[in-house]
Parts: C-alpha cells; structure tokens; sequence
C-alpha cells in the first residue's frame, strides 16, 4: 500500500477512536448497503440513527487496533480493505462498506426474513436467504437462496402479490459471476426456455441496476430493464 493511501487509513482509524459519531457519520458515502432484507442507510441523518447498530463496540474496537500495514490491502481500483472485508475505504477516504453485522442487524435481519417468510404464498416460504426482489414494466421477480448453490425464481404480473401463487416457479437456479467488479446473474432453466436476471454492479452512467431476458433456445423473446426493490 502506498504511503499516501496508509495516511487515509490512519486518518479513518483516528476519527474511528475519537468515537464522534457525527464526524464518523460525515465520512461515509451513501447509501451505506446493510445486507438485504436489513434497508440501506439512505443518508446522514439516518445513520446518526442506526448508528449503534452498524459501529457495535465489537466493529469500532477492530478497526481502532487494526494495524495500517498489516491489516489494510489495497485492492486495485475497488479500493482498501480491512482483513477480510469487514470494512472498504475509497481512495479519497470515504466509507464505501461494511460487511461486518453486529447481533443487532444479525436479529433483525432474521426477524425480517420471518416477517417475508409469513407474507408468502405458502409455497415459497422454505428457503435459506432471500437475494432480491426485481421490478420490470411488467413483472415482479423475486430470487432466494435455497442452499447449496441453488436458487429460486418466482414472478407474478406487478398487480398481484406475492402472497399469491407465482405465475412463474423455476427451482435450480444458478449465479454467474462476470470479473472482479461485482456484476452477476442469476440463470434459471424450464425446458427450452432461460430466464436471466442480471444484477449490475458497475456500469456507466445511466445503465440500469437489473435486467430480465428469456431466452427460448438460442433466440431472446423478452429483454426489460429492471429495478431492484429495497
């Protein structure tokens, strides 16, 4: 790691010690992505909030006695992370992630589950995490995990719930990962037909966060931009 990217992680560690929520909270770069179902940290204010909840004293305690040279990697242009990721920095010193979870976020991320779970139709309420809830023009897609590398797709038109039974089941499902930045997609098989749902983490300007295609064969019938649902 460079000297100067050493000097923006001892900064981040000194306003870390000094325990000022507010200056802390003035570092990061919203939104502050939790882990789904638990909803992103949209700004500021809300963190001052939640802030317990994310900087636990376990979280606040790590990076204060973490060592610049020894505990912090610089990870090509992702940016500098701490150990095993539990915390990303970007090359200007913001706060860019936390993938730590304290016990609180650990307790409300199962209540929350429980919570979809009982929302349901019946026959989708075993699986092991939820991923994601898309949005086209037309559909509502949602994907679990159901363990093991298998994954769930079910969709209903966007006027109906999803406490009602699925328009669409496909159970089997994989992920494709595409190179280091983050781009995905979920890829599900019923007979001759493929349903993909891409999940775009790196893109220019104005591309947008999701997309549905299906496939029959080799010839594409359908292709509709989508919105991931928080």
């Amino acid at each position: 790691m460079t000297f100067e990217h050493q000097k923006i992680v001892q900064n981040f560690i000194e306003t870390i010690k000094t325990k000022n929520k507010e200056k802390i909270s003035s570092l990061v770069r919203y939104p502050l992505t939790r882990e789904y179902p638990i909803p992103e940290v949209k700004n500021k204010n809300e963190l001052l909030k939640r802030f317990d909840e994310v900087f636990d004293t376990k979280l606040l305690t790590l990076i204060v006695k973490s060592k610049v040279k020894t505990d912090w990697s610089e990870m090509g242009w992702r940016g500098i992370m701490l150990l095993d990721g539990e915390v990303w920095l970007d090359f200007d010193g913001k706060l860019i992630g936390v993938n730590y979870q304290s016990q609180f976020e650990k307790k409300k991320k199962e209540e929350l589950i429980t919570i979809q779970k009982n929302s349901l139709h019946k026959s989708l309420q075993n699986f092991v995490r939820p991923v994601c809830i898309l949005e086209t023009s037309k559909f509502r897609i949602r994907i679990d995990d159901m363990g093991h590398d298998k994954y769930r797709y079910a969709s209903w038109r966007l006027q109906q719930k999803m406490s009602e039974k699925p328009e669409v089941l496909i159970l089997n499902g994989k992920v494709e990962r595409e190179g280091s930045g983050g781009n995905h997609s979920y890829v599900f098989k019923s007979g001759e037909y493929t349903y993909e749902c891409g999940i775009v983490e790196m893109g220019d300007d104005g591309v947008p966060p999701a997309y549905l295609t299906v496939s029959k064969g080799e010839k594409e019938i359908l292709s509709q931009n989508a919105k991931i649902k928080k």
